[in-house]
């Protein structure tokens, strides 16, 4: 069995953020469902996997631009910090001015491409799970998995969380990706994978771009959290064993 059969999509981005735009071209989910292997992810959209392991070669192998982080090496402090300060934040952001936009295309378009309700609903739906989510991580998880970092460095002691092991906000936390990840694949498809039409203004088209960036965002902090933060802090709690019960 060779590698290709072995690695699954998340640990392939985890340990080479250039994998990201290789199975983003063929449509394969690396964040929410970063747990496939190549062949598990191509079979259902009738993919070649070959094609998919010979992009993932020359990405790899064959480009360096110079400009890549490996996040796998950081402290997990040090990346709770970043997801919150990059993500997070540009999520609380982007939100208002998302909405602003989508009413008044709404508005102005809505009559002719109803879909534009359809996606202004989903999206303030996830513009509200978001918020409670990312609380969550905030004030609950995050808070946690730097007292393990803290503890590890010998700076603070751990106390027995309330929810008994990372595991358990990480199982919900793993869940609510998957379900904003769907929901955002929903927008995607009603807006033509945004591309909007050909009579569409500079406000619709900003608005599509706007959504998309806000996608191509929510898959990048998705797979920090799932492939790498999630996996470190639960083997780090279970490295801890007693001392964290």
């Amino acid at each position: 069995m060779n590698v290709y059969d072995q690695k699954t999509i998340g640990q392939w981005v985890a340990e080479d953020y250039r994998a990201a735009a290789v199975f983003k071209s063929f449509g394969i989910d690396f964040c929410c469902k970063g747990n496939r292997t190549i062949k598990e992810a191509c079979e259902p959209k009738n993919i070649s996997p070959r094609e998919v392991e010979i992009a993932l070669a020359e990405a790899i192998i064959n480009k360096f631009d110079g400009e890549g982080v490996n996040f796998k090496n950081w402290p997990m402090d040090l990346l709770t910090d970043y997801i919150e300060k990059t993500h997070h934040r540009y999520v609380d952001k982007a939100i208002p001015v998302l909405q602003q936009y989508l009413n008044k295309i709404c508005k102005v378009h809505g009559d002719a491409n109803p879909e534009l309700f359809e996606i202004a609903e989903l999206f303030n739906q996830s513009a509200g799970e978001l918020t409670a989510h990312m609380k969550k991580e905030e004030f609950i998880l995050f808070p946690y998995i730097r007292k393990m970092q803290f503890y590890i460095e010998g700076n603070e002691a751990v106390e027995s969380p309330h929810f008994g092991t990372v595991k358990n906000p990480i199982k919900m936390m793993m869940a609510e990706h998957e379900t904003e990840g769907g929901r955002f694949e929903e927008i995607a498809n009603l807006a033509n994978q945004y591309h909007p039409p050909v009579h569409a203004c500079n406000t619709y088209m900003v608005t599509f771009s706007l959504l998309e960036e806000f996608e191509n965002d929510l898959h990048r902090h998705i797979h920090l959290e799932n492939n790498i933060l999630f996996p470190k802090a639960i083997e780090m709690e279970e490295q801890l064993g007693v001392l964290t019960e």
